[in-house]
């Protein structure tokens, strides 16, 4: 399993296990109810509350659904609700590909509507495979760089530079690298607003 970066471990994973047990304890779940409507073990929750893992970027999706809140209410710094501006030692990186490839999380915003601004890099032969998000999220992938090979559902596609792909983010999807060079995509997620009990699917 690859994960972020060793030396942001220890303060990302800190800051997760906090802000799950505060949402948790918010709505006044049990670990049991939230592992419910994650669809994460309760050992899994356990350890992130108590910040002694740090969670792959699909463990987090499944537990942001549930809460209703974007990735980045979990992992990013308290900051005001206004104008703002961040840089490099503010993003996150949450996954990095065994060639060095990574995706790095810039921004989110919670309020009125969920949006997350990504940046991917995959090198070649590299490739992310993603879980189904909340019912009604999209996602808008521009390349940058490279070729990317968007896999949605069934369907298979080549996103060439300067191309742009929307999608839907709510069905099994990935993202992957055939070609020789780096791709580097700029990602816009979009999510409802509502918390996301995956029990409702089974």
């Amino acid at each position: 399993m690859t994960t972020a970066r060793d030396d942001a471990r220890p303060a990302i994973a800190l800051l997760v296990g906090e802000r799950v047990r505060s949402l948790r304890t918010g709505r006044r779940w049990s670990l049991d109810e939230l592992a419910g409507r994650s669809g994460v073990s309760k050992g899994m929750l356990v350890q992130i509350e108590a910040g002694r893992t740090n969670p792959s970027i699909g463990t987090l999706v499944r537990i942001a659904d549930a809460f209703g809140v974007t990735v980045a209410r979990l992992v990013e710094e308290a900051r005001p609700p206004e104008v703002q501006i961040t840089g490099p030692d503010d993003y996150s990186v949450l996954w990095e590909g065994p060639s060095g490839g990574r995706a790095t999380l810039f921004a989110g915003v919670d309020d009125p509507e969920f949006v997350e601004f990504w940046e991917w890099v995959l090198e070649p032969g590299e490739e992310h495979v993603s879980e189904d998000h909340s019912v009604g999220t999209r996602e808008i992938a521009h390349v940058v760089a490279g070729t990317m090979t968007l896999v949605v559902g069934d369907l298979e596609l080549r996103v060439a530079t300067g191309r742009t792909a929307v999608y839907p983010g709510d069905v099994p999807h990935r993202y992957r690298n055939d070609g020789d060079t780096a791709a580097r995509v700029h990602m816009v997620v979009t999510m409802p607003p509502g918390e996301f009990d995956r029990r409702t699917r089974r």
